[in-house]
């Protein structure tokens, strides 16, 4: 007889860790629940946009093509500002550790040509080009609620994935690159 119960209490116990979490998702689901993971310190950017089929024009799909691109734009004169911004790029690299070389950084900036002492000096390996259409596109696509001055990321597909805003700290940012990196199966 104690077989019998323990047989019946395994297969409860077997279709309820199967059947459970199902019935707990559909409730979340069908209650309006919104579940907070946590896990992004970047702003997905929805609806997801293919900035090769954007603007095929563009020169960012021949810009690292297969590569992760983390993008920095500024249209004004490159200050202190921009300088510290295009630190803060260089370093979130950097802390990437191995992986780095599968995300490249760039800067797209406006009439105003950086300059290239310090570039080559401080950024070495810094793509750096203009790209009016391309810097609206990115602007327009920043949720509204963030300032301006941050930092997107870009898929090897030419997806705009996420956006970073200015000041974050870069560890936040390589959190979230490094999570993307590890479950990417391209770039």
């Amino acid at each position: 007889m104690s077989t019998k119960i323990s047989g019946k209490l395994t297969l409860f116990l077997i279709a309820l860790a199967f059947f459970g979490p199902v019935a707990i998702a559909v409730y979340m689901y069908y209650s309006g629940q919104e579940v907070d993971l946590g896990a992004n310190k970047g702003a997905l950017l929805e609806p997801i946009v293919n900035l090769d089929d954007a603007l095929p024009e563009s020169g960012l799909s021949e810009v690292a093509p297969g590569k992760w691109r983390l993008v920095y734009t500024n249209e004004a004169t490159c200050d202190e500002t921009c300088r510290d911004a295009l630190y803060t790029v260089r370093q979130s690299r950097k802390m990437l550790g191995r992986e780095m070389d599968r995300v490249e950084r760039i800067f797209l900036h406006g009439d105003s040509a950086p300059d290239t002492l310090f570039i080559n000096q401080e950024h070495a390996g810094l793509i750096t080009f203009q790209d009016g259409d391309l810097s609206q596109l990115l602007d327009n696509k920043r949720p509204e609620a963030l300032p301006a001055g941050g930092f997107y990321l870009v898929d090897p597909l030419g997806n705009l994935v996420l956006y970073f805003e200015p000041g974050m700290n870069p560890k936040d940012m390589v959190s979230d690159i490094k999570r993307l990196l590890r479950i990417s199966q391209i770039g």
